[in-house]
């Protein structure tokens, strides 16, 4: 009797590390979404770390909020949220349960479904296709309503696969995009070097505010 392998997708225990761990490790993997049915798969060329309440550059710094609970939640799972009223970003929820960290995706190469993502994105050269946060989500054909789904089920609708990881000596590392105040020049963005892919570097414009300063980061500056 012959029979379909399962997808084999990345194990949660992949995710439950330290997020300084799980991001640079991220790249080279692939983003599967059968969002509408039309099946996309991403290769990861970009992201940025976020490590929860002791980073100033996070959402969950200031604590959990009716937002930005996925992230205190299980590893492997998507915290997606919209910004500037425009955008959806998707980051991977990693580390210890109730610590908050996760990783941002910010930028990808298409290796499959590239006629959906042409739809989405009709207007994109094929550089720019999955270039930037805002992108990425949106070739992905995901919003709001995918956050907290489990990327470590192999039927899931939107999974993490294995692809093939990047060596260590091509990557690149640098500030977060985007982040201001006390978090701007930490250099948890990583990228593969040399890869077209990868979005523009834009530090933030420190806008002044009353009272504190609201922490801008995890996609909170640049989104395309």
């Amino acid at each position: 009797m012959t029979g379909t392998a399962p997808l084999q997708v990345l194990p949660r225990e992949f995710f439950a590390r330290d997020v300084l761990e799980v991001a640079p490790d991220l790249l080279g993997r692939e983003i599967e979404s059968t969002a509408g049915g039309r099946p996309v798969r991403l290769r990861l060329v970009e992201v940025e770390a976020y490590a929860g309440q002791v980073d100033p550059g996070s959402h969950a710094f200031r604590g959990r909020t009716a937002r930005n609970a996925v992230m205190f939640g299980p590893a492997g799972h998507a915290y997606v949220y919209f910004t500037y009223g425009m955008h959806h970003c998707v980051n991977v929820v990693t580390g210890q349960e109730g610590r908050a960290s996760a990783v941002l995706l910010r930028a990808a190469v298409v290796t499959a479904g590239e006629g959906a993502v042409r739809e989405r994105r009709p207007r994109s050269t094929p550089r720019d296709l999955a270039r930037g946060p805002a992108r990425l989500t949106q070739a992905l054909g995901i919003d709001r309503s995918w956050d907290g789904t489990d990327l470590c089920v192999p039927d899931s609708g939107l999974r993490m696969l294995p692809g093939e990881p990047v060596p260590a000596d091509r990557i690149a590392t640098g500030p977060r995009v985007g982040v201001a105040g006390d978090g701007a020049p930490t250099p948890w963005r990583f990228w593969v070097r040399d890869c077209p892919a990868v979005s523009v570097y834009r530090p933030a414009v420190a806008r002044p505010r009353r009272g504190a300063q609201r922490p801008v980061g995890h996609a909170g500056g640049s989104t395309t």
